[in-house]
């Protein structure tokens, strides 16, 4: 990796974009037959090749001691444990709602950095937040998201992953000071196949299971998108303020929109819509 401060940009980016498609594509498998519980699973084994490759950057000498472990396991799993909940919320609710919903998670990352690690924010900035408050009681709503007949089980999920992944960015940027970035990610690579297990125990094999391609094969790649976006966004905060590189991050959610929309021939009504843009104004209001 290229050790610029300059570049934090450039992996911002790459996790926005990753994340975006990985955001669009990911009921695929499911809809194919291959449950989102093994699909979590199938993402935690993806985390392993790039967790290789971050600790052959730093000759296979990650951090150890007591703090890096709590840190890291903290970082580990608040992200995969939203992880796992993001699968079960995306059974009831559609993507195009769930991710920008869940995206706006910046909010709490911003309140966070700016209270606890003294960063500085604008009056932009909380101009984003009071919008990310409105997009979410619009983005929330069952009766304009179409969700109606599933009730607000999907949406209690969203809300708990909002929660673990504000939590997960704003502790990932104060362990860059004290830890390496490949340290990291190697403890989040170790948090999410520690609960590969409860994902195994939560599916039911009772339902036939797609083992093709379109299943374990089709969510590797798709999930492998996600670990090396969740690697960048590591080194991203190493050289990047928490206060702009996650919200910038949190745009993905435009690129899972669109492609979704795409991909679903799915036309969302007025007040939905309407959401969904004040969403994307708030998370760009947020990342400048």
């Amino acid at each position: 990796m290229f050790r610029s401060s300059k570049l934090w940009l450039a992996y911002a980016l790459v996790t926005t974009v990753f994340w975006g498609i990985w955001g669009a594509l990911i009921e695929i498998p499911e809809k194919a037959g291959f449950p989102a519980t093994l699909g979590y699973v199938v993402w935690s084994v993806t985390m392993i090749p790039c967790a290789v490759v971050a600790l052959g950057i730093i000759g296979w000498k990650p951090d150890v001691d007591r703090r890096s472990v709590l840190l890291g396991m903290v970082v580990g799993l608040t992200g995969a444990g939203g992880q796992l909940i993001l699968f079960e919320a995306l059974r009831d609710g559609p993507a195009y709602i769930v991710f920008p919903l869940i995206s706006l998670f910046p909010v709490l990352t911003i309140v966070l950095s700016v209270t606890m690690l003294g960063e500085r924010t604008s009056s932009r900035h909380w101009a984003g937040v009071v919008l990310a408050l409105a997009a979410a009681v619009l983005l929330a709503n069952p009766k304009f998201s179409g969700t109606a007949g599933h009730g607000y089980r999907w949406l209690w999920l969203s809300v708990i992953v909002f929660v673990m992944w504000g939590i997960q960015a704003y502790v990932m940027k104060f362990s860059n000071d004290t830890m390496k970035a490949e340290s990291i990610f190697m403890y989040m690579c170790i948090s999410g196949l520690v609960l590969a297990p409860v994902a195994i125990w939560m599916t039911d094999f009772s339902r036939p299971v797609n083992w093709g391609f379109q299943g374990p094969w089709l969510a590797g790649i798709v999930h492998l998108l996600n670990a090396i976006g969740a690697l960048t966004l590591v080194y991203a905060l190493r050289y990047g303020k928490a206060v702009v590189v996650v919200p910038l991050t949190g745009l993905s959610p435009v690129i899972t929109v669109v492609l979704s929309l795409v991909l679903y021939a799915v036309v969302p009504g007025t007040v939905l819509l309407i959401g969904l843009v004040v969403a994307v104004v708030a998370i760009f209001l947020l990342g400048d």
